[in-house]
């Protein structure tokens, strides 16, 4: 359990980023030829939308600047990534964001110039030259937005504070990922390291007082800092709503939904629909109790596998084959592909000291769709290894099959591949389950993943919402005022059989997607479109593998409700949402049966 060095680790578990840049002399070009594209680009400003070449040069210039940033900054991040503590890579990281800011000032008079033509003469651009056809999309969007977007000015004072608007996200990143130490605890004589990545591992330990031990440990540590970090969640919050009413939205949700054109309708209904069926998750609560032959049920014990004596130890070669056999329902082709993940160096695999906690799908478009894993030899990193292959998948799709300005897809479908990944691994599994209580095993994998994803991430979705209009009502938050709010979610999602230990409040305060602006919804909601696509794909239901690969590799070429739509899932209603609890209130029945 004790944490290694990156110099510890084989070369082969690690991601090749050399394949970015292998010396610092390449970096170098792509900086020169960077500020070469600012200077020709800026001579561009007042005459972009003057005909229809002067449109076309500009925003291919755009893309290869936007190209060039994002590549900088994919590798700048994930170097950063691979060791917080090294004082050069926070140097480039911190370069890198500079380069993004001052990038996005340069560019920021693009949008105000095209909101300002006339709309009738830029669709007569796109017929005049068949080359802007692939910016089609993306000027409607622009055009869709127009009320929300600011003068050029504006636009470009926003621009050059952007870089210190990411001080909130960036503080809690260093301050999490860097400086936070924990504890050393002692089991059986052996000495454990309490780390962000193996403390959900540690709570899955079948002695219950030793989880008690880790779970107060570890969220100490928090409560020691919870006025810093609600001033820093407080800020983040702030900033969003500011420049939500600066764009002249209602508020920040609806700020964060517009970018990907979807309707607060469709927040709101992912909570009512949770809460009509809240009932089944206390219900499996109470059958986790029962499973646990609990006396009562701590939230400590939320994590530990109902069913005892399966060896869930499994190495990373195992797992890699499991995952090749569970996604062989999407073909032979996405088989070949993920068969050249695990050789090409796409995938870091173990973690190491200062290594950023969690799993993440990175890259950009002129690199391979890497990916970030803290590998801990359980079933869980299986599925999250199948989980963040999902996103690489949709990403190398994505990227082979669209131009730049396509090439990368909303971030309310992006958990849908992911998601789809994992169910395919699980329903072959449980196929393939050979006794009962491996079964019931694999069925209480599918409930976790389901508490955890849909319910879970759906009361920090209404946390989220909670604390926004909380401030938006010109109300600061502090500790006190978060830690009741997230208790008083825990009690109404988890019901009154739970005790709810009194740290179990300052949890909060280590979700990093709480900076994200109205992320976490979209976990929900794309588990619940992905139960329908995983099912039918599955079932080889006609023509469903063919339209799921083709939402792969349909990237920003239209709008995410529609481009979910035409795979199968209709999200402007809840009828996926409702489909997928029932999936989840049948298999609390079926679970309660089997043990």
């Amino acid at each position: 359990m004790k944490i290694k060095e990156r110099s510890e680790i084989s070369k082969e578990y690690m991601w090749n980023l050399e394949d970015i840049y292998s010396n610092n002399e390449e970096l170098e070009e792509e900086l020169k030829k960077l500020e070469k594209d600012w200077e020709i680009i800026s001579k561009m400003k007042g005459n972009l939308t003057s005909n229809s070449t002067n449109l076309l040069e500009g925003l291919v210039l755009r893309d290869e600047i936007l190209r060039i940033v994002e590549k900088i900054f994919s590798y700048a991040s994930m170097k950063f990534d691979e060791d917080t503590r090294v004082n050069e890579s926070q140097e480039l990281f911190d370069k890198a964001i500079s380069l993004y800011s001052k990038s996005l000032d340069i560019l920021s008079f693009i949008i105000p110039e095209i909101l300002s033509a006339d709309e009738n003469n830029l669709k007569k651009y796109i017929k005049e030259d068949s080359r802007l056809k692939i910016y089609e999309h993306f000027i409607d969007d622009i055009l869709r937005r127009k009320e929300h977007i600011l003068s050029d000015k504006e636009e470009s004072i926003i621009a050059q504070y952007s870089e210190a608007l990411m001080a909130p996200e960036n503080i809690y990143s260093i301050f999490n990922g860097a400086d936070l130490t924990f504890p050393v605890i002692n089991k059986n004589g052996t000495e454990i390291e309490i780390t962000q990545g193996n403390f959900i591992q540690l709570l899955e330990d079948r002695d219950r007082e030793f989880r008690k031990k880790v779970f107060y440990e570890f969220y100490n540590v928090f409560f020691k800092f919870r006025n810093t970090l609600a001033s820093t969640l407080n800020g983040n919050i702030k900033k969003n709503i500011i420049t939500a009413r600066i764009r002249n939205y209602s508020s920040a949700l609806e700020a964060s939904l517009s970018e990907n054109n979807v309707d607060v309708i469709v927040y709101d209904n992912l909570l009512d629909s949770i809460h009509r069926n809240l009932d089944s998750m206390h219900k499996y609560v109470e059958v986790r109790k029962k499973a646990l032959k609990l006396d009562e049920i701590n939230m400590y014990d939320l994590y530990t596998p109902l069913v005892e004596n399966i060896d869930d130890s499994i190495d990373y070669e195992k797992a890699k084959n499991m995952v090749l056999e569970g996604l062989k329902p999407l073909g032979d082709e996405y088989i070949s592909i993920v068969e050249g993940a695990f050789k090409d160096g796409w995938i870091d695999v173990y973690e190491n000291k200062g290594k950023r906690s969690g799993a993440y799908s990175g890259g950009s478009y002129d690199t391979k769709p890497y990916i970030l894993l803290n590998y801990h030899e359980r079933l869980d990193d299986v599925f999250t290894l199948a989980h963040e292959l999902g996103h690489s998948m949709h990403s190398y799709y994505t990227r082979e099959n669209q131009p730049y300005i396509n090439g990368n897809y909303s971030i309310f479908v992006a958990e849908v591949a992911s998601t789809v990944n994992e169910i395919l691994l699980l329903l072959d599994l449980l196929n393939k389950a050979t006794n009962s209580k491996e079964k019931a095993y694999l069925l209480n994998h599918y409930l976790e993943s389901f508490r955890t994803t849909v319910f879970r991430q759906a009361m920090f979705a209404e946390f989220e919402k909670s604390i926004y209009e909380y401030v938006e009502k010109d109300n600061a938050i502090t500790a006190d005022y978060l830690n009741k709010t997230y208790r008083d979610l825990n009690r109404l999602y988890y019901g009154n059989s739970i005790i709810l230990d009194d740290l179990i409040d300052i949890e909060w305060a280590r979700i990093p997607h709480f900076y994200y602006n109205f992320y976490v919804y979209q976990y929900a909601t794309g588990f619940c479109s992905a139960v329908t696509l995983a099912n039918d794909i599955y079932n080889k239901k006609e023509g469903s593998l063919e339209k799921y690969i083709e939402f792969l590799k349909s990237g920003n070429s239209d709008y995410p409700l529609n481009v979910l739509k035409k795979a199968g899932v209709d999200m402007s209603t809840n009828e996926p949402l409702e489909r997928s609890l029932k999936v989840f209130r049948n298999l609390v029945d079926e679970f309660d049966k089997l043990i």
